[in-house]
């Protein structure tokens, strides 16, 4: 029997989405699904893993782990602000004063994609070595004492994190402040508002689509960083991904590692939905529009 043409067209979005779909219900939905199972189990590599809904599990690795949770968000969101910071400026630049330098800009934002995670992220430790050109810059301005360093530090995490993540906060606001009518600025500027209240008003608005994806880009995959924490810091600043690394590979205590995980992944999926509330969904569209 065929479809109507009516039916037919009703029917394509959805079967546009269905690899989507498909995709995360066997990379997504379906890992979930068993790394919550494991969570609730108890027992040992040894002996065995046995499913008895044991949700004390969660209790525990909260309690054991608080520390290293909370500094994960903590660094994460420093970590994402600061990259809000650098990349703003840089972005409007580009996509309101570069000109013919915009493609060559760009390019330099994403150059550092070119090599791997873990060479940028060694790479900064060399410059931030103690007895390198950026401590004794630190240190001939007083930011840090004469015996102090700027390795193996809070700083030297964060800064990793955010020089890592930066160029996942700076291309969607370039994107977003790109796709910006200049007609409406100049407009703006012909009614007598000023330099800052026309970007009050009307281009930082505009940008709440490129400010909402850089935010989320940078600060979930940020969470669950631990290559940064492992190399430019100490065990003083290990994050939760550390931590969860530990349990499966070294401790082999699935059941609290993948309970972390899961609770992880559970409390970012809540905080992303309260921001989408916050900035407002309905907000987003008509700027994205």
């Amino acid at each position: 029997m065929h479809l109507s043409l009516r039916r037919r067209r009703r029917l394509a979005p959805y079967l546009l989405l269905l690899p989507g779909i498909a995709w995360l219900v066997v990379f997504f939905a379906i890992p979930a699904l068993l790394q919550a199972q494991l969570s609730l189990t108890t027992g040992t590599l040894e002996t065995g893993f046995v499913f008895d809904w044991n949700f004390g599990v969660y209790a525990e690795a909260v309690s054991d782990n608080s520390e290293q949770l909370l500094r994960s968000f903590e660094y994460a969101a420093i970590a994402t602000i600061a990259a809000f910071v650098i990349s703003f400026p840089l972005a409007y630049f580009i996509a309101f004063r570069a000109g013919r330098w915009k493609n060559l800009l760009l390019l330099l934002i994403v150059l550092p994609f070119f090599t791997s995670y873990l060479v940028r992220t060694i790479a900064w430790k060399t410059i931030l070595v103690d007895n390198g050109f950026v401590a004794d810059l630190f240190r001939s301005l007083g930011l840090i004492a004469q015996d102090g360093r700027l390795d193996a530090t809070t700083f030297a995490v964060i800064a990793g994190i955010t020089y890592n993540f930066l160029p996942f906060m700076a291309l969607p606001l370039y994107v977003s402040l790109e796709k910006i009518d200049r007609r409406l600025i100049e407009a703006a500027t012909d009614l007598y508002a000023s330099r800052f209240a026309a970007f009050r008003k009307i281009t930082l608005p505009l940008a709440l689509p490129g400010i909402f994806a850089g935010t989320l880009l940078t600060f979930i995959p940020a969470v669950g960083d631990f290559v940064n924490a492992q190399l430019l810091g100490t065990s003083n600043q290990y994050m939760i991904g550390n931590v969860i690394q530990s349990k499966f590979l070294v401790l082999r205590d699935y059941p609290e590692a993948a309970a972390l995980s899961f609770l992880l992944m559970t409390v970012i999926l809540l905080a992303v939905f309260l921001y989408a509330r916050v900035l407002g969904t309905r907000t987003l569209t008509e700027a994205a529009v």
